[in-house]
């Protein structure tokens, strides 16, 4: 007869998980000890709970299964919130073991003692505490079912640790799930007819539908109906280049997005929300659907895309369209003065077949969609839920799911700083992953939501605590202190060269891109008095700036 833990970690690996990233503590020392019963299950150590959580989102959205972490009682996820938050959003199927004291042992408050199924409810849709060894194996089960959806989400299970400990666990078989339904016939005739009248269309993929084959039904579907196809603006996965459709993602700042949607009659959603706006600004608009345009959803994050989208190309008769889709086009080598829109345009020259992209560039990634459009074809992960920190976690994730596939994380300066311990665990596991850091000594993106808000009386002070220029940081320092070779760019040939090197050799490699912000000076003091003059200028002229500013 096994223990508790025995069976809990023979049930996941029946799920088909078999990855755990860790960050024990006393309480989970039995489950740890079981890994040596387990050869199927990969425990991956981790420094820091936010690199734990972000890291199984990152697996999970390269895998296309869940994996797992271990995190110790509810201090130990509370560090590792914000992930969980960005795997939420992306509807990312993650399962959190979390340790607890034994059950007898928490009426004595003792020091580590807190409500943790609390702190798990803001970012789980399925929260269970263990009650016994003998229920262990069906809790765990139900936990896996809950997380695979769908919709994918977060499932938390609290494991005291005399569950863990005492004998009598039972492993279960594998979760036994149904099919989601497709789009019923009467959604799809309507959004057909929509699509095939009068007016301006477009079509708003979300989460399953920016994959291969979804994206090419999708352009199938906007080729034969004239509709415009819009991405949301931070999938969760998406998958571009030569050879598939080009998909246009929504732009970040509301006043662009709307110049993107501005003259639909009719948007429809495909496992996305209608569109709003990321933050609240005075005296502008939130909800981003043009006032007189009507809104149809196809397929909710609860029914199947692919089956969605094939009724909907049979009742346009978009089936045996040919769709448009990318050529291979690279944009040449950089040259000259070093911006981090040079960094873009070498990636976009010397992108590998298959590479993997991970997006947490903020505004020194403006250009990287435009430069990587022509690119081999290759996945984008990106910010789904806006916390920042996720980019070097979901790197050392995706690249254990993928060790096959170059990643490539192009990081902020102060999002690095978030949890830069991913370092550290790039170099132990060998992962084959280029860590890009825009280093512009200055939180840049919240220097543009300054001026955006209209904050009146911001002077030194202010602009104090948007500045990581005092003292500057030294990346290449910090990667080497965690393992990982690391080196500096300050020029464009410099870059390159770094960049180069990187992708010939395996393993994990840091280049620390210093480069000025790209909104900065005159540019970021006029760009609030723009982005609030669009609504007002003649839609071609709107559109014109609006691909100036964010191609």
């Amino acid at each position: 007869m096994s223990n508790g833990a025995h069976a809990l970690i023979q049930t996941l690996i029946n799920a088909g998980i078999t990855t755990c990233f860790t960050n024990p503590g006393t309480s989970e020392m039995h489950f740890v000890a079981a890994l040596d019963s387990a050869p199927e299950m990969r425990a991956v150590l981790t420094l820091f709970e936010g690199v734990a959580t972000g890291a199984a989102d990152g697996y999970s959205r390269m895998a296309d299964r869940p994996a797992a972490t271990l995190l110790h009682l509810g201090c130990g996820l509370g560090n590792g919130l914000a992930n969980l938050h960005n795997a939420r959003k992306g509807k990312v199927p993650l399962l959190n073991i979390v340790g607890d004291h034994a059950t007898y042992h928490t009426r004595y408050d003792a020091q580590l003692q807190s409500d943790i199924e609390t702190v798990a409810r803001n970012v789980s849709s399925w929260v269970r505490t263990s009650q016994s060894s003998a229920a262990l194996g069906q809790d765990a089960l139900d936990a896996v079912t809950a997380c695979m959806g769908p919709p994918g989400q977060v499932a938390t299970l609290i494991l005291p640790a005399d569950v863990s400990w005492s004998e009598g666990g039972v492993a279960m078989p594998p979760p036994r799930l149904s099919p989601p339904p497709a789009a019923d016939d009467p959604a799809v005739a309507a959004i057909a007819q929509a699509l095939q009248g009068e007016g301006k269309k477009a079509i708003l993929l979300g989460h399953r539908a920016l994959r291969a084959p979804t994206l090419m039904i999708a352009a199938q579907i906007a080729k034969r109906t004239g509709a415009t196809l819009f991405a949301e603006v931070f999938p969760t996965r998406i998958e571009r280049g030569a050879g598939l459709p080009h998909v246009e993602r929504l732009a970040y700042l509301a006043e662009l997005a709307s110049v993107q949607l501005d003259g639909l009659d009719h948007l429809v959603l495909i496992d996305a929300k209608a569109p709003v706006s990321f933050f609240a600004y005075p005296g502008k608009k939130s909800y981003l659907v043009p006032e007189n345009c009507e809104l149809h959803e196809l397929a909710s994050p609860v029914q199947d895309v692919t089956a969605s989208l094939l009724k909907l190309a049979r009742a346009v008769h978009a089936d045996q369209v040919q769709a448009d889709l990318q050529p291979l086009k690279r944009p040449g080598l950089p040259r000259g003065k070093f911006t981090a829109d040079k960094v873009c345009k070498a990636i976009g020259q010397l992108l590998p077949e298959n590479a993997i992209i991970v997006d947490e560039a903020q505004t020194s990634g403006i250009m990287l969609p435009m430069y990587t459009a022509g690119a081999p074809r290759h996945d984008v992960i990106t910010l789904t839920g806006g916390a920042i920190g996720q980019g070097l976690p979901n790197a050392v994730g995706a690249a254990i799911a993928c060790p096959d596939r170059k990643v490539i994380a192009l990081i902020g300066d102060g999002s690095a700083m978030y949890t830069l311990q991913a370092l550290w665990t790039m170099a132990r596991e060998k992962l084959d992953v280029i860590s890009v850091i825009f280093n512009n000594r200055s939180y840049a993106i919240l220097n543009v939501e300054l001026q955006r808000v209209g904050a009146l009386g911001a002077g030194e002070k202010a602009k104090a605590q948007l500045d990581l220029n005092h003292p500057p940081l030294d990346f290449v320092s910090l990667g080497k202190g965690m393992g990982v070779a690391s080196r500096r760019a300050t020029t464009t040939a410099e870059f390159v060269t770094a960049l180069e090197h990187a992708l010939r050799t395996p393993g994990p490699h840091l280049i620390e891109a210093v480069v000025p912000p790209s909104l900065a000076g005159l540019k970021l003091r006029v760009l609030p008095h723009v982005l609030s003059s669009l609504a007002k200028l003649p839609r071609p002229v709107a559109r014109a700036i609006k691909r100036g500013i964010a191609p």
